[in-house]
């Protein structure tokens, strides 16, 4: 039994042919002033991108984010980007059995493992204040802290990639606790749950992802600031009190720079470890996407968000067994 080609399965020069997900679908104007619409297209081995020329106005209306397409077309690489020469586009029909959950990519850890994982994290928090806030926050936003991604792209740009984002901060935070153990571990648990949280908000969904009004007026770190004091209020908090700003604290500056975001610097060795933790996870993600998309002895596509830096994939094993002569 053949195995079906994937997106990412195809090398430069290949003939593409396959069903895809339109991930993003942007319209634009080419130099000779006729409209095109810049494309990303994904299955759940990866995503590329293709630009549809000379598109009509019944393109531009058929051919939206959230769609499945039938692509034709080949595999090419531009300034190290690979992208798709688009030769024939087709919305899939109802006989092709195809819906966009067959595309989107999914996280390496099941929702059942993920929900243990944060709901036995949450008992540790021994402070209750934050342990209150925590279970109140997670209570409104589950749904979606479960289903969304991480981001639009860059890093955990999969279904559950929020929570597998978050989970993995958290095994990583378990770690630095026992080797400092002079960090409030509780603090730590508690801002690293909720760091992420207005993704929920800042973010459309899971399906043909974008930035909503509020994501891209007011932004994740903000919003959800703004819930955790609105949720003071029926638990009868003050928000002004040292313990709740501490883990206003943690939300507000865990990107660790005013320049990418965070309204102030991390002023607590607990908010400095989670915006570590926070760059570290996202880093390492991205690295592996890009990584594992290039040949052995090849280097990656450029990573704007590492400072446009190309990766080498060395052609020695990569996981070497350790010899026990």
């Amino acid at each position: 039994m053949t195995t079906k080609k994937q997106l990412m399965d195809y090398v430069v020069d290949d003939a593409v042919d396959l069903f895809v997900l339109l991930k993003s679908a942007d319209v634009r104007t080419a130099k000779n002033g006729k409209p095109y619409i810049a494309m990303v297209f994904e299955d759940r081995s990866g995503e590329i991108s293709g630009k549809y020329w000379d598109a009509s106005p019944t393109d531009i209306d058929s051919y939206v984010a959230g769609r499945v397409v039938h692509l034709q077309g080949k595999r090419e690489k531009y300034q190290t980007h690979p992208q798709i020469k688009i030769m024939h586009l087709r919305l899939a029909e109802p006989k092709d059995g195809l819906t966009p959950d067959d595309f989107i990519e999914q996280a390496p850890m099941s929702r059942a493992a993920m929900e243990d994982y944060i709901n036995q994290t949450i008992f540790e928090i021994e402070q209750p204040t934050w342990q209150r806030l925590v279970r109140k926050l997670m209570t409104t936003y589950r749904e979606a802290f479960f289903t969304y991604p991480a981001a639009k792209s860059n890093h955990h740009a999969f279904r559950g990639g929020l929570a597998f984002h978050t989970i993995s901060i958290l095994k990583l935070a378990h770690s630095v606790v026992q080797q400092y153990p002079d960090l409030n571990a509780s603090l730590l648990f508690a801002g690293a749950i909720l760091h992420d949280l207005g993704k929920t908000i800042e973010l459309s969904g899971p399906e043909a992802t974008t930035y909503t009004l509020a994501g891209n007026l007011i932004g994740h770190i903000v919003l959800i600031d703004g819930e955790l004091v609105r949720a003071c209020d029926p638990l009868k908090l003050d928000p002004q009190a040292e313990d709740v700003l501490l883990l206003r604290h943690m939300i507000l500056s865990h990107h660790g720079l005013l320049e990418y975001g965070s309204p102030v610097r991390p002023a607590l060795r607990e908010a400095e470890v989670l915006h570590q933790l926070d760059e570290l996870d996202a880093s390492i993600m991205m690295l592996d996407t890009v990584v594992s998309h290039t040949a052995p002895g090849d280097f990656s596509e450029r990573v704007f968000a590492m400072d446009g830096r190309r990766f080498y994939r060395p052609t020695q094993p990569e996981n070497p067994t350790t010899s026990t002569d």
